[in-house]
Parts: C-alpha cells; sequence; structure tokens
C-alpha cells in the first residue's frame, strides 16, 4: 500500500510540474504559447501498468481493473 502511495505521489509531483512548465499555473514564458503533446499507446500503457503490477506497487485487482478501464479507453476511440 505505501508503494501506491509513492507512486501516487510521485505522479502528482509529475504532473504540477507539467502544468507548471506549461505555464497553467501562472508561470511561463512572457506570453508565449507553447504546446506540448504526449502521445502513449495501449502497448506502453499496458507495460507501465504490468511494471506497477510485478513490483507490487498495485493489487491483483487494481491491475485488473486498470487494465479493463485501459481497453475499454481505447476501443472506444
Amino acid at each position: 500500500m505505501t508503494r501506491l502511495r509513492i507512486f501516487v505521489a510521485l505522479s502528482l509531483i509529475f504532473m504540477l510540474l507539467n502544468a507548471s512548465a506549461c505555464g497553467c499555473l501562472g508561470g511561463g514564458n512572457g506570453g508565449k504559447q507553447t504546446v506540448e503533446t504526449k502521445t502513449t499507446t495501449l502497448g506502453q500503457e499496458l507495460t507501465d501498468l504490468q511494471k506497477a503490477h510485478e513490483s507490487g506497487a498495485i493489487t491483483d485487482d487494481q491491475y485488473e481493473k486498470a487494465k479493463k478501464e485501459l481497453l475499454k479507453k481505447y476501443n472506444a476511440n
């Protein structure tokens, strides 16, 4: 459970850093707009999810639920 908390905390930090870098939190680059697009494939997301599961960061149930949600998300597109 502590690994999950660490994973969530690091994810939040990463999101805040990204938001700060794009100027979403009041920082910025003098009025210039920058667009950063990050494309993640289904395969990469499944690989990342599997690594989290194998490391013990998430339980079997969490892994299966997240996997189903990913497959549903990508099949909807």
